[in-house]
């Protein structure tokens, strides 16, 4: 899949892991819809890409993904724009323990609704010409974290999600691709908060845990969960993938075929 004049949308794309895929993406000649709540940064974000690459390949979208109506909107707005949507990324997520169904809101259910709207704008059934949805899950989606509860369930929803919603599109013949990407520790704004107590919630006595999980797992840059990211979606072979990326590189997690 040639990324040359395709368009993108990227939730939580001001900073961290979201800006390093649509940096990626515009690297390789597509055009960015960039999606963040924080609209100071995402506007930064904007003007920092637009010098390299040029004010008409991104539009930034002040966005609260956890908003049906500001979600829906984004999506039209993307749309109206650049004419057309060939990639979503559903990368917005927090770590927060304490304010847990908010963490469940926007890890999860937001994923769900952009991938629902996804596939409206891009489904085969619906006029659309096809495209791919990347999922941002974690290596939590994968094998829970004791410190994150409510962040491991909700990552894991998102897998779960992907894989089975990955298959209808198949057999529905839709022509999108859904692949979940479940990366490890990596240099993002959750980083600085991931001991804290906000984040923790009632389980602040872990303090310790996190911060020997982390030195013992490392930090990558988000550069290289880009490269992954990008394979994902250029990648047309790819459908129902379970990526993960770790300081050791990137891999494949697999599981037993559905029997339904």
């Amino acid at each position: 899949m040639s990324l040359a004049g395709k368009v993108a949308l990227i939730t939580g794309a001001a900073q961290g892991l979201g800006k390093a895929f649509a940096e990626i993406l515009l690297k390789n000649g597509a055009k960015v819809s960039l999606l963040d709540i924080n609209s100071a940064v995402g506007l930064e974000t904007k003007s920092a890409f637009d010098k390299i690459y040029g004010a008409q390949q991104t539009m930034f979208i002040s966005c609260d993904v956890t908003s049906d109506n500001q979600l829906k909107d984004a999506f039209k707005e993307t749309a109206e724009n650049f004419k057309q949507l060939d990639i979503v990324c559903n990368n917005a997520g927090i770590g927060d323990e304490m304010n847990w169904q908010r963490c469940v809101d926007i890890n999860l259910v937001s994923m769900i609704r952009g991938t629902y709207l996804g596939l409206n704008y891009m489904s085969k059934k619906t006029g659309g010409a096809g495209g791919v949805i990347i999922n941002i899950s974690s290596m939590a989606g994968i094998i829970p974290v004791i410190f994150g509860p409510v962040y491991s369930a909700s990552k894991h929803g998102v897998l779960g999600f992907s894989r089975a919603i990955a298959g209808a599109s198949k057999a529905e013949c839709l022509g999108v691709r859904i692949n979940t990407l479940c990366p490890s520790f990596a240099e993002t704004p959750i980083m600085k908060t991931l001991s804290s107590q906000e984040t923790l919630g009632q389980f602040g006595g872990l303090k310790d845990i996190v911060i020997k999980t982390v030195a013992a797992v490392g930090i990558m840059d988000p550069s290289l969960v880009a490269e992954g990211f990008l394979q994902l979606v250029t990648d047309e072979s790819k459908n129902g993938e379970v990526m993960y990326v770790t300081k050791k590189g990137i891999g494949y997690q697999r599981y037993r075929q559905s029997q339904l």
